[in-house]
């Protein structure tokens, strides 16, 4: 079963990749081992909404005969893979294609793949023994009792304190992504869906301006006495945008009067309330960690699927787990990648290099893979963590989980409250009716600012 699930993801993320990599630059062993990592990270966010489905539906159908393969030994069996594959990705696979890539072969020896290899596994175990003596000063430096273990614990403590080290850094990106992404979903969302109301007036007037200087200035040739200034290369391009944005506009105005009026204000709903559910369970959460020691994430070796449910509310409230961790990862993906920090790794479909794609791939996994724990500190759902998952040393910090929580509590509201007020500063200049305002002039737009200065404003 496992391995099923594993090859239809295998398959979605090849499709994925194809549509973005260019060809030229692809090789098949580094295609494979960036699809094997997406892959890997798909199955960490699928986690919790698989297990909590999973414990919905043995409560459904107690005695089913089609569902006794559905156990807790198959769920716990599902998240130690999960585990074991997403850091063998992160240490070995990432890293070694990486360095395949930047690889040319050792000097003097002869050109080709295995000159490659031999380079990229010698880098890979120089990195490798670096970062063991980077995690062995860490752990001497904060933990004086056991400074001095033995490397011959490698297995036992020093691993499991570098899997413990990535994990944290996984959930302090989260916290700084989801935030920013959850106010970015609006903006997002809006720019995929048809609004009740759009500015097709303008950019029709805009474009017809600029049409016409277009024209004019093929008419007037060689005359350079009123156009000596005019920056044709400025015209034309922001003649092609504006001509974008109008075609873009007029399938748009197209639309059903239900998909414009209905669709638009309906998902814009759907997004607050699921904004605002999340900050309210993550506040109801702090309340249990001040009152509650069991609220705490915490480990568990067997999930005891189909004794009970993990929501109050039943298997709606289960359903709505779900919902509100799938759409907290897909707001951590918007937030990352508009960030200024991470925007540059964006793919383009068919023009994303292979340093690219590895970074895309490490950086999806480090996200999907602290999914698990960012969503169990935060109160969202009260599944348990299961396996190795459970095994961080910090979760077991109250004052860590403690500030977690009040930190994204603090920075989700802040980032809603200025993307709720900066929609109804827009909604009064257009009830005010500033939108109307003939040719709006930016100060970016030449065209404009000539038509402006030649005292043609009046050809509206």
């Amino acid at each position: 079963i496992c391995i099923l699930l594993f090859t239809c993801l295998y398959m979605v993320c090849y499709l994925v990749l194809t549509h973005f990599k260019k060809t030229a630059e692809f090789v098949t062993g580094e295609l494979w081992l960036c699809t094997f990592t997406l892959s890997v990270a798909a199955c960490a966010v699928l986690l919790l909404p698989i297990s909590i489905l999973s414990n919905e539906v043995l409560l459904t159908f107690p005695h089913s005969y089609y569902m006794q393969w559905l156990n807790g030994s198959l769920i716990h069996g599902l998240w130690n893979l999960v585990f074991l594959f997403s850091n063998l990705s992160l240490v070995f696979l990432m890293p070694f294609a990486y360095f395949f890539t930047e690889s040319e072969g050792f000097a003097g020896s002869k050109k080709g793949v295995m000159a490659r290899v031999y380079e990229a596994v010698v880098l890979l175990l120089l990195l490798a023994l670096l970062v063991l003596g980077i995690v062995w000063v860490a752990s001497a430096l904060l933990h004086d009792n056991i400074a001095r273990k033995s490397l011959y614990d490698l297995w036992e403590y020093y691993l499991p304190y570098l899997y413990s080290g990535i994990s944290l850094f996984g959930v302090l990106m989260l916290l700084l992504c989801t935030p920013f992404g959850l106010s970015r979903m609006f903006s997002v969302t809006g720019s995929l869906l048809v609004k009740p109301r759009g500015p097709c007036f303008y950019l029709s007037a805009q474009s017809n301006c600029l049409v016409f200087f277009f024209c004019l200035h093929l008419i007037v040739g060689g005359n350079q006495s009123c156009w000596s200034k005019l920056n044709m290369e400025a015209l034309r391009q922001e003649y092609q945008t504006v001509r974008t944005k109008r075609v873009a506009l007029e399938m748009r105005r197209k639309a059903s009067p239900w998909q414009r009026n209905l669709g638009y204000p309906l998902v814009m709903i759907a997004l607050l309330a699921l904004t605002v559910m999340c900050v309210l369970m993550v506040c109801f959460n702090v309340l249990e960690l001040l009152l509650d020691e069991t609220a705490m994430p915490r480990g568990m070796e067997d999930p005891h699927l189909g004794m009970a449910s993990f929501s109050m509310f039943g298997s709606l409230g289960a359903a709505v787990q779900v919902v509100l961790i799938l759409y907290l990862m897909l707001s951590s993906v918007v937030g990352f990648y508009s960030s200024s920090l991470f925007c540059g790794l964006l793919p383009r479909a068919k023009d994303t290099n292979l340093t690219q794609i590895i970074a895309n791939c490490v950086s999806l996994l480090i996200l999907s893979s602290a999914l698990p724990v960012f969503s169990r500190t935060l109160g969202i759902t009260r599944f348990d963590l299961l396996g190795d998952f459970g095994r961080y040393n910090w979760l077991e910090n109250f004052y860590v989980v403690f500030l977690y929580n009040m930190m994204f509590a603090g920075l989700t509201s802040a980032s809603l409250i200025k993307t709720v007020t900066w929609a109804v500063q827009r909604e009064l200049i257009r009830a005010f009716g500033l939108h109307r305002l003939p040719l709006t002039v930016s100060r970016s737009t030449v065209p404009f600012r000539l038509l402006l200065a030649s005292g043609l404003s009046k050809i509206q």
